[in-house]
């Protein structure tokens, strides 16, 4: 009640306060006729007010906009960013969804103003991952026709395809598709349920009703979703998860794959808009680029590798990929520093 925590302080007090998360979550319930996040959230929100967050501090109850915890965090990284160079940090390119309306990126400018940044650009994040990936390679568009790629972001909270045309001198953003509410945390949720159905019917005990209990179970989901990852099954073991009972229980990868056939199914959708939207075929894309903390997931690589008839890349950092894109773009826009020329053509917006 009388700190605020952010990054990894509040991870590791995630156990015994509920943690305010996702803002970019938070800004899209603002627009949204049906706030399907507000089960999932861990914290009371009022919807129909733009979504403010109610919260107890210094002995009074303050309501928090989006804008208002985006721009904390913001401050936040800035901090990290001035204490790493040893000097005050203010220009900057801030990366967002390409789905988001003129509003939801004015709020991102206005919380960055809060946060003492001064943003040189939005930046679609697709395409800070596209600049970040054609920047520095020579072997882009030099037979008589430009390059096209396919990136495939599969973040957290939503999933972005897109397709770049690069040459020598720039890259163009031909297209884009996304799923606003499809990401790696839905398969998290995917295992919620499951376990949650499988405790209550062995244990006795409701954990979907109870906030904490809830809270740690999706925290051992996501644990067991990045083991499956790489092993044919994984435990989820929990002391005192509700009235004194510890829980354990165990699924197959296999398993785990069938109870997320629909949300694979959706991971296509994207990359097909994508895919028309372009004006060019399968076969004259160079190569498929999977990025994103939920592109982890075995299973999505392989529904990717069907539709696009060859198996995705995974050249790219996929959690640093949209930040160095942005470092990128900041560095060109800066009269500070010296960067070859090139080009970034993609979909304008008006601050």
């Amino acid at each position: 009640h009388s700190a605020r925590l952010l990054g990894a302080h509040a991870s590791g007090a995630a156990s015994s306060h509920a943690p305010f998360s996702s803002p970019k979550r938070l800004l899209l319930l603002a627009s949204r006729p049906v706030p399907r996040d507000l089960p999932r959230l861990p914290f009371p929100v009022d919807a129909a007010g733009g979504a403010r967050v109610h919260v107890d501090h210094l002995g009074r109850r303050i309501a928090l906009s989006p804008t208002h915890i985006l721009a904390m965090l913001l401050a936040y990284l800035r901090q990290l960013a001035e204490d790493d160079l040893g000097a005050p940090v203010a220009d900057c390119v801030i990366s967002v969804p390409c789905y988001l309306t003129q509003a939801q990126r004015r709020a991102y400018a206005d919380a960055a103003a809060v946060a003492g940044l001064r943003p040189l650009r939005l930046m679609h994040d697709l395409a800070a991952t596209a600049l970040g990936y054609g920047l520095y390679r020579s072997d882009l568009g030099v037979a008589g026709g430009p390059t096209f790629v396919a990136f495939v972001d599969v973040g957290h909270s939503d999933t972005q395809a897109g397709v770049v045309a690069f040459d020598p001198s720039g890259m163009k953003v031909l297209s884009h598709g996304f799923d606003a509410d499809l990401g790696g945390r839905d398969f998290d949720e995917v295992l919620f349920e499951h376990f949650a159905e499988e405790f209550r019917d062995r244990y006795k005990i409701d954990v979907v009703g109870n906030v904490k209990a809830s809270m740690r179970l999706r925290a051992a989901c996501e644990k067991a979703k990045k083991v499956l990852s790489a092993n044919a099954e994984a435990v989820v073991n929990i002391e005192c998860l509700m009235e004194e009972k510890d829980v354990r229980g165990m699924i197959r990868r296999e398993d785990f794959e069938k109870l997320c056939a629909e949300l694979l199914e959706r991971v296509v959708e994207p990359c097909k808009r994508a895919m028309a939207d372009s004006g060019i075929g399968l076969d004259k894309l160079q190569s498929v680029e999977l990025v994103g903390s939920g592109s982890r997931v075995p299973a999505i690589a392989r529904v990717l590798a069907g539709f696009f008839r060859r198996e995705p890349s995974r050249t790219i950092n996929v959690s640093e990929c949209v930040a160095r894109g942005c470092a990128l773009q900041c560095a060109m826009l800066s009269p500070t520093f010296r960067v070859r020329e090139y080009e970034v053509c993609m979909p304008a917006f008006i601050l």
